[in-house]
């Protein structure tokens, strides 16, 4: 399902234009965006909760040339299922 596809059904569903449907998911994108920054953890009850996490600096490999390099510790962004949607997939 594509960003299109999510646009039309919260159109239909709400009620409301293809374009304040879009609106309203870049607001919501851009709130998630912005509590991970701030807080590190967005929490959607039932649904999921994302949290951003700190990755660690390590070795790694270099698959074409064998030689060894550095990956440079960095913040990764991970999601957990909650159980309504959980059960709602299975």
């Amino acid at each position: 399902m594509s960003k299109q596809d999510i646009i039309e059904k919260m159109a239909e569903q709400a009620e409301i234009s293809k374009a304040a449907a879009g609106r309203a998911l870049d607001a919501a994108f851009e709130a998630i965006t912005e509590g991970l920054k701030k807080e590190g953890k967005v929490t959607f009850v039932g649904f999921g909760t994302f949290s951003a996490k700190e990755r660690a600096a390590r070795e790694g490999i270099n698959p074409l040339t064998k030689q060894p390099l550095k990956i440079p510790a960095k913040t990764v962004v991970s999601f957990k299922a909650g159980s309504k949607l959980k059960d709602a997939v299975n």
